[in-house]
């Protein structure tokens, strides 16, 4: 049963902020409080110690400050800083650049995508739908949890989580 949780939190976590994003623009605060609260839940069971715990925590902690500052200048919303926080707590020091690396490609190439897309005329039908309306605005922002959640379950697969699943099962 542990090795299910191991294996299902994270990544639905990942997945429910990349669809929530794209479809309204924004990263609830109690899925990256559930997310953070969860690495703490299912700390003992994947074998981490409290000096990985603690280092896990800082890489948390420093994407935090990071997120909030990008924010601060404008340059990312404050649900983008807040998951890529607790993203970041769930992958620890070690994973933490490939993951960055990771999400920087996707959220170039989502923002290409959409410049694109914002291009092309719409079908009224298609205008109609709030969400694809808002993805279409010339001047609209660009739902980066996509890519950050993306670049998520890029890197689960090479995770101390995914590892103790995988040892448990």
């Amino acid at each position: 049963m542990m090795n299910m949780l191991l294996l299902a939190v994270f990544p639905l976590a990942m997945i429910f902020g990349a669809v929530w994003d794209l479809a309204t623009m924004t990263i609830p605060n109690v899925l990256t409080v559930a997310l953070a609260a969860m690495f703490f839940v299912l700390v003992p069971f994947a074998g981490l110690g409290w000096e990985a715990v603690a280092l896990h925590a800082g890489a948390g902690l420093l994407m935090l400050i990071v997120g909030m500052a990008l924010f601060g200048f404008g340059w990312i919303g404050g649900g983008d800083a807040k998951f890529v926080a607790a993203i970041a707590l769930w992958l620890g020091w070690s994973d933490l650049p490939a993951y960055l690396i990771v999400a920087s490609v996707l959220g170039g190439a989502l923002t290409l995508l959409l410049l694109w897309f914002r291009t092309l005329p719409l079908p009224l039908f298609m205008l109609k739908r709030e969400c694809i309306a808002r993805l279409h605005e010339r001047r609209g922002g660009i739902p980066y949890g996509v890519a950050l959640g993306a670049a998520g379950l890029f890197m689960f697969q090479h995770s101390v989580w995914f590892e103790a699943a995988a040892q448990a099962a």
